[in-house]
């Protein structure tokens, strides 16, 4: 059998697009890093973009699928928001750093319930999913050999490294000299405890849960599993609101039950469809197109875009990002369709 032989792009360009398209995801295109503050986004393919070259990697060799993907991701997002960043952590965003909406034992509940989502859909199963679309011939294979999966982990450690000190170390006293705030060292131990345990679920050699492709199960035309999407997507930016105190007298309980049983739905809608010899890369691709509407359209609310050049800058990259999509969609409207699992 004769081998094929990549071209130079061919072996790159995923590594490369992925590397770049995470950050953009989950930063750029929501609005989280502006325009003004882009000389971050280095640092940010550090994490968000090693990140997702490191798990992808790990699920393909083992020839897992996109349940180990979302479920490294959330471990992702556990080290990334109590380990690195801390933001889950922190009592930043009050009045009165006693009485948080959503605080107890050291921990902001319903804005790390928030972020575990958005860092592991938007940071790291979007871009991994965009990336297999764009390069649909290299979407089963690593992407990575020996040499540059132990680089991504280096740029990765080095990238996380980077953000702890310039947050924890200098940002947080800088712009928070009043804090005086040390997140608890056995609630870190414990994060960490528990992303490892997540990781060895997801690449354990047990088999995790599947289904049987099957044709007798019907999915939605794509446009309306986008809509779906979107609709459920959109909610989503709300749930952090409360965190904010927006309804303090709304018990806390509500908000976080609340929130995991959308999330669940959502999983489940898509878990149903994708079990369907159906499902096709047009509906992976608005499945994405809805969540990043989603993402973009809440990001003008609740990002904190505040000044005018970030503001047009974040509505030309949404622009370009939605123009990209739609060349996307042209393409693989325009090709052999490809059905494809979850």
């Amino acid at each position: 059998m004769q081998t094929v032989r990549l071209s130079t792009w061919q072996r790159v360009g995923p590594v490369i697009t992925l590397l770049v398209l995470a950050p953009l995801i989950a930063e750029f295109l929501f609005g989280s890093t502006h325009i003004t503050t882009s000389y971050l986004f280095i640092v940010q393919m550090g994490g968000y973009g090693c990140a997702s070259l490191i798990i992808r990697d790990l699920v393909r060799r083992q020839h897992k699928g996109w349940l180990a993907i979302l479920l490294l991701g959330v471990a992702y997002a556990l080290l990334e928001e109590c380990v690195v960043l801390q933001s889950s952590l922190y009592p930043l965003f009050s009045q009165d750093i006693q009485h948080i909406y959503d605080r107890a034992f050291g921990v902001n509940w319903v804005y790390l319930l928030t972020m575990l989502v958005y860092e592991s859909i938007w940071g790291i199963v979007l871009p991994i999913l965009l990336c297999e679309l764009i390069f649909p011939a290299r979407r089963a294979e690593p992407w990575l050999n020996k040499q540059g999966f132990i680089i991504t982990i280096i740029g990765y450690l080095v990238g996380s490294g980077v953000a702890w000190f310039s947050w924890t170390q200098h940002a947080v006293p800088t712009f928070y000299p009043k804090l005086n705030y040390q997140p608890s060292l056995p609630t870190i131990a414990l994060a960490i405890v528990v992303a490892i345990l997540i990781a060895v679920i997801a690449l354990g050699p047990w088999p995790l849960p599947q289904h049987i492709q099957t044709s007798k199960r019907s999915v939605p035309w794509p446009w309306l599993v986008g809509l779906l999407a979107f609709m459920l997507a959109l909610p989503w930016f709300i749930l952090i609101l409360f965190h904010y105190g927006v309804a303090p007298s709304i018990p806390v309980a509500i908000p976080l039950i609340g929130g995991i049983i959308w999330v669940a739905l959502a999983f489940w809608l898509i878990w149903y469809w994708s079990g369907s010899t159906n499902w096709q890369d047009r509906h992976l691709l608005a499945l994405s197109m809805g969540a990043l509407l989603a993402s973009m359209l809440a990001g003008f609310v609740t990002s904190g875009v505040a000044l005018p050049i970030d503001r047009i800058g974040k509505l030309v990259l949404n622009i370009i990002a939605i123009v990209l999509l739609a060349y996307l969609g042209y393409k693989i409207r325009h090709k052999k369709l490809v059905p494809h699992g979850a």
